[in-house]
């Protein structure tokens, strides 16, 4: 009786269940996206057909297919598959899992996939527990993070795995998703709207597919076609993917500086968009620009770095939204400004120096002369005061031991010229 109450529970599941679980590839070929790394031919693609798959780390946004590719491995190889989440899942249950691999393994040869989602969630002690099955081969490990798994998994457990790196699915790949849902349940979908659908869902198949289930029933209830509205109303997320505190925050400022040093005022203006829609700290993107504006332009336009200064102190005084166009402003004139590095190459190399050979004393000429016994001690003789005498402009001032080395070498871009000066002679 458990087991015919068990089966119409299964059955009833399966027909009430979200148009994304409903529509969950069961084969590699159903799986769409990822063509980077599961294309015919690819390393990981033979390893799973050829079931010689070992333990690997699937990373990347939410609804890209972590936890499908874990099933489909499954599926393909015909290991048993276990599945716990690390928001709950306890040392307890990993022994247990472990405990059934062993016994499977030993009873009939039969191989375990454990799939573990949220596994940067593991504490140490978790993560430890799972060491020596992986490292046996007693089972094989598929865990899934949206976090980088170099900054949230353990070292030794990160280094018994293989990290595969899942993207975001494009709008022509979401749209193929949206295609087969709409097959599902029988739309009516315009490719306009199957376009707007796969633009709203920034990437993810999961919201794509639950925004056209929802929108889909919406107009069946109102008796209308499917309209732009309709979607609207039912794509309430946002189409970002940007977590301040992890991945994306590293890459878009990499991205904005990077901009921005390649003279591309439109792509620094877009990543800026990108991180304050974001949730970006404003105050952290004003201090890369200030950083920016001596460490990449310097004194090649040295009005770079008052304007980027100008535009921390307008977001102190103004602050969002009013800010961005300051923060706009900034980061257009550095994309469009001169660039050198001349001024920070001279103190990372003059820091090099130092730590490197010691603080090395001023020559004595340059030493402190105020004081009565100084000049017995031979400080400031043969000084040269180039306000009286301009051939104070040609001596060498490096400590003895230095003499003639070279620490600023100017870019000869913008103002600041080739031959050791800049424009203003200054």
């Amino acid at each position: 009786m458990g087991d015919l109450f068990a089966d119409a529970a299964r059955e009833r599941s399966a027909a009430l269940a979200p148009l994304p679980q409903r529509l969950r590839p069961r084969t590699l070929a159903e799986l769409v996206g990822q063509t980077h790394v599961l294309d015919e031919g690819s390393a990981l693609r033979r390893a799973i057909e050829e079931d010689r798959l070992r333990s690997l780390i699937l990373y990347g946004p939410p609804g890209v297919g972590k936890t499908t590719l874990a099933r489909i491995v499954a599926a393909e190889t015909g290991a048993a598959f276990e599945e716990l989440s690390a928001v709950s899942a306890r040392v307890d249950d990993v022994r247990g899992v472990m405990q059934r691999a062993r016994d499977r393994l030993g009873g009939n040869g039969q191989r375990t996939i454990l799939f573990l989602d949220e596994i940067h969630r593991f504490n140490k002690a978790q993560q430890d527990a799972l060491l020596p099955a992986v490292e046996d081969g007693l089972l094989t490990l598929i865990g899934a993070t949206t976090e980088n798994p170099y900054f949230e998994v353990n070292s030794a457990l990160l280094s018994r795995c293989q990290v595969v790196e899942l993207e975001a699915l494009s709008e022509e790949e979401l749209a193929e998703v949206v295609r087969r849902g709409a097959a599902a349940v029988e739309a009516d979908v315009p490719d306009e709207i199957v376009s707007l659908i796969a633009r709203r869902a920034g990437g993810d198949a999961r919201t794509a597919l639950s925004t056209l289930e929802l929108a889909w029933e919406t107009a069946q209830a109102e008796g209308a076609p499917l309209e732009e509205r309709h979607i609207d109303d039912a794509a309430r997320k946002r189409p970002l993917r940007y977590d301040k505190g992890a991945d994306q925050h590293y890459d878009f400022v990499s991205a904005f500086i990077k901009s921005m040093r390649g003279a591309d005022p439109d792509a620094a203006v877009y990543y800026l968009a990108a991180m304050l829609e974001g949730g970006e700290d404003p105050r952290f993107i004003a201090r890369r620009m200030v950083i920016f504006a001596s460490e990449d332009v310097g004194n090649a336009d040295p009005r770079a770095l008052q304007v980027a200064v100008a535009a921390a102190h307008a977001l102190e005084h103004v602050g969002l939204p009013e800010a961005q166009l300051n923060l706009s402003q900034a980061a257009i004139y550095l994309a469009k400004a001169p660039k050198s590095k001349a001024s920070a190459n001279a103190i990372w190399t003059a820091r090099a120096d130092v730590r490197a050979t010691g603080n090395l004393r001023p020559p004595a000429m340059l030493r402190d002369a105020h004081y009565a016994a100084a000049k017995k001690l031979g400080h400031g003789t043969g000084y040269i005061d180039p306000h009286t005498d301009a051939r104070g402009f040609e001596v060498d001032h490096l400590p003895e031991e230095l003499k003639g080395r070279r620490y600023y070498r100017p870019s000869g871009n913008g103002e600041e010229g080739a031959d050791g000066e800049d424009r203003d002679g200054e």
